[in-house]
């Protein structure tokens, strides 16, 4: 199963198709794009083996600057994606592909080196070699989806704390 309904919370135990889906629409991006995409990576929840997730999957291209990539928005539109302004993250620009009410990719653009591209690198990849931090995160996600299913922006709180947590352990260790 792919694609969710903006706004909605609904967790499905880990696909590993998520990752062939992943690197299917980012040789899209890079055929559409090429050199003005450095790189494309798999994040959030899907880009983690075993992990329940929302059933959308999450790329982040690196840009060398946000105010060229505001360029790409016909090319993202030609191929479904739907621009979403996001000012409560600066530094990056979003994109939504597929209807509201089956949304199946979260885009999102930013520069190497950015608050967000970082935190994003960081938190996946603790997860993925940290299998107790990421069965916690399993646990808290699965706790908040029961409580917030019509409410994604009390879900995305609910693990502020804990992501907050693991991005300092991460940090740390790097």
């Amino acid at each position: 199963m792919l694609g969710l309904e903006r706004g909605k919370v609904l967790l499905v135990p880990y696909q590993p198709e998520w990752e062939s889906l992943f690197r299917r629409e980012a040789a899209l991006l890079r055929s559409v794009f090429g050199g003005a995409i450095l790189g494309v990576e798999h994040i959030g929840s899907t880009a983690v083996a075993g992990m329940t997730a929302k059933p959308i999957i999450d790329l982040m291209c690196a840009v060398a600057g946000l105010d060229g990539a505001r360029a790409f928005r016909p090319r993202l539109e030609a191929l479904g994606y739907e621009y979403r302004p996001d000012e409560a993250v600066p530094d990056r620009l979003f994109f939504a592909k597929g209807p509201r009410e089956r949304r199946t990719h979260h885009l999102s653009l930013t520069e190497p080196g950015s608050t967000f591209y970082e935190e994003k690198l960081l938190f996946r990849d603790y997860l993925r070699t940290h299998a107790s931090a990421a069965e916690e995160y399993r646990r808290l996600k699965e706790g908040l989806a029961g409580r917030h299913a019509s409410d994604r922006a009390s879900y995305t709180e609910g693990k502020r704390a804990f992501v907050e947590r693991i991005l300092a352990l991460a940090r740390s260790e790097a």
